[in-house]
């Protein structure tokens, strides 16, 4: 089966919120991570600028993970609603960057330009057969929560962070705030438009478009995927087509609850990696292991693609970040 990995990126201001997100060495640097992460992925390096996105600890991306691995399947960028635009070719679904949520994410007008233009292009990305769908957006684990909540799921304190040491109570605040302004349940675009962003509402009506036109859909991702799913089925979508591919790191978290959410939304096929980092020879690597960024650009599904082919993940991705000089031991 042909297959092609779509890569959502888009902004949220939520991740200006000090200590709400480590997708950047700092919260003003969350905005570049997007474009870096894609620019990356397609070309090698990034464009923008000189520099691959690490966490305050100098963890480096999960794209580079997906990079290592994913050199054979073409590969294809969305860009949602991006303060930073990424300097490679891309679709633009004519969003605008997220908001704050605890003063209203996006304009309902271009919620709607999203989800229109999301669907239209998932129906002609399904003649590729699977579609694999990931996504980069710093402090979307905190949006994730409050578009759950939103449309009516138990998702307090339940989605994941990059961090080991995740800021529940810091999230729980802002999606307190954020809900105090709305009446759950809402429905996906309201829902999207008003605590959410303009990433999850894509990755859900791309997926929705895949479904429609008769592709297989894979989400890519953690327990933001869950948000997607719901956003997805609150648009019409049938949960009984999605697959979602993640990462051991996810399912492992006792901070969060991946298989819960999933089973609550009604997502039944889930896809895990196997693979530990936790012996390599590069410091940053090892870092997986001890609960840093557990998942991002489709990370979860190049390992299980690989691992599922009989590849050892592991050799491919030191090899990447030995070409990078990043390495550290």
């Amino acid at each position: 089966m042909a297959e092609l990995l779509v890569v959502v990126v888009g902004t949220t201001d939520v991740s200006l919120i000090p200590g709400i997100s480590i997708a950047g060495p700092s919260p003003e640097a969350t905005h570049y991570t997007p474009a870096l992460d894609v620019e990356y992925l397609l070309t090698g390096r990034p464009k923008t600028l000189d520099v691959v996105p690490v966490t305050p600890d100098g963890i480096p991306t999960p794209a580079v993970v997906t990079r290592a691995l994913t050199g054979d399947l073409p590969k294809l960028v969305v860009d949602a609603g991006s303060r930073i635009p990424p300097k490679i070719p891309r679709v633009v679904l004519g969003g605008v960057p997220g908001g704050d949520i605890r003063r209203g994410a996006m304009p309902r007008e271009a919620a709607e330009e999203v989800a229109a233009n999301g669907r239209l292009l998932g129906r002609q990305l399904a003649r590729w057969g699977r579609v694999a769908i990931g996504e980069s957006i710093p402090g979307g684990t905190t949006t994730a929560m409050a578009i759950l909540l939103a449309l009516g799921y138990d998702a307090w304190g339940r989605t994941s962070s990059a961090s080991p040491d995740n800021p529940k109570e810091l999230k729980a605040r802002v999606v307190k705030e954020a809900l105090a302004r709305v009446k759950p349940p809402l429905d996906a675009v309201t829902a999207a438009s008003e605590v959410g962003d303009p990433v999850h509402l894509a990755v859900a009506s791309i997926a929705l478009g895949v479904a429609e036109g008769g592709g297989e859909v894979v989400l890519a991702g953690g327990t933001q995927m869950a948000a997607a799913a719901a956003l997805y089925k609150a648009l019409g979508g049938d949960v009984e087509r999605l697959a979602v591919a993640t990462t051991r790191w996810i399912l492992e978290d006792k901070s969060a609850d991946f298989l819960g959410l999933m089973r609550e939304v009604g997502v039944r096929r889930v896809y895990a990696s196997r693979s530990s980092f936790g012996g390599s020879r590069c410091r940053g690597l090892r870092a997986y292991d001890r609960g840093y960024v557990k998942e991002g650009v489709a990370m979860g599904y190049a390992l299980w693609r690989a691992e599922s082919s009989g590849v050892d993940p592991l050799p491919q991705v030191e090899a990447e970040l030995e070409r990078l000089g990043k390495c550290y031991t």
